[in-house]
């Protein structure tokens, strides 16, 4: 015969195991927020880089409401890694919405400002029950809560000079992989950093967030370098010179 502590366990199995019928699979998963909605629109928007604004206007409606699933999630409920990803996601379809409301009579983001406001101080972000900027989200929020340089090569200004948006959102499993593989794609574009001689040419990104690179360019780019770039980097060894590049504001669409 079972024992009293045997059919209680038993029970107690059973009561679990029929409540986890009762919830989605999604609820159950490692990830706590749903990007679906924000990868269809980046899958059919978004190629190397390169954004079709016009198919998010038309899509503006999915973008709404993706922005609004965001809205309604609590971040401090989420794990660290979460947080990361949601507010890398949440910088960038806000970035995308933000170029909506004036597109298609701009040719950059900068036209959004004036002399006395930035686009980056725009009051537009709507999370967690606040209404924050693109610079709350990066500057007090991104930056010093993770601390993470990649940070730098993920968020995306909507400017050519900007590190590319991605195809994809930046997901929870997935977050580290995906933060090598932007550094990885802005360190070795030519287009955005090159070596020449001893003088390294590299991006204003690492001028005017400094700090986050530990001010050491070189130590960096050895870090994520190709072969022969980083071949090269280590031969000019303290003698490398380094050169800021001019900044293409210019809007990253079609």
């Amino acid at each position: 015969m079972r024992n009293k502590n045997t059919t209680i366990l038993l029970m107690l199995v059973g009561i679990c195991l029929s409540s986890l019928a009762v919830f989605p699979v999604s609820v159950l998963s490692e990830t706590a927020f749903d990007n679906t909605l924000y990868a269809q629109m980046l899958d059919r928007h978004v190629r190397d880089g390169v954004v079709d604004y016009q198919g998010f206007k038309a899509d503006e409606k999915q973008l709404d409401a993706y922005l609004d699933l965001m809205a309604a999630v609590d971040p401090d409920k989420l794990s660290r890694n979460e947080q990361f990803a949601f507010y890398i996601n949440a910088y960038n379809a806000w970035t995308i919405k933000l170029i909506l409301t004036r597109y298609p009579g701009i040719s950059s983001i900068k036209d959004i400002g004036s002399f006395f406001s930035s686009p980056w101080g725009k009051k537009i972000s709507r999370i967690n029950g606040e209404l924050l900027t693109l610079d709350e989200i990066e500057h007090e929020i991104l930056r010093p809560r993770f601390q993470d340089p990649r940070i730098h090569f993920a968020v995306n200004c909507a400017s050519k000079g900007c590190p590319k948006l991605i195809s994809h959102p930046y997901e929870t499993q997935t977050l580290a992989q995906q933060l090598d593989a932007v550094t990885r794609d802005f360190i070795n574009n030519p287009d955005k950093n090159y070596l020449k001689g001893n003088t390294l040419y590299v991006s204003r990104i690492f001028k005017w967030f400094a700090e986050d690179f530990n001010h050491d360019i070189r130590g960096f780019f050895l870090q994520y370098a190709s072969d022969d770039l980083r071949q090269a980097l280590a031969a000019a060894g303290d003698g490398l010179n380094i050169r800021y590049l001019d900044y293409d504001w210019s809007l990253n669409g079609k």
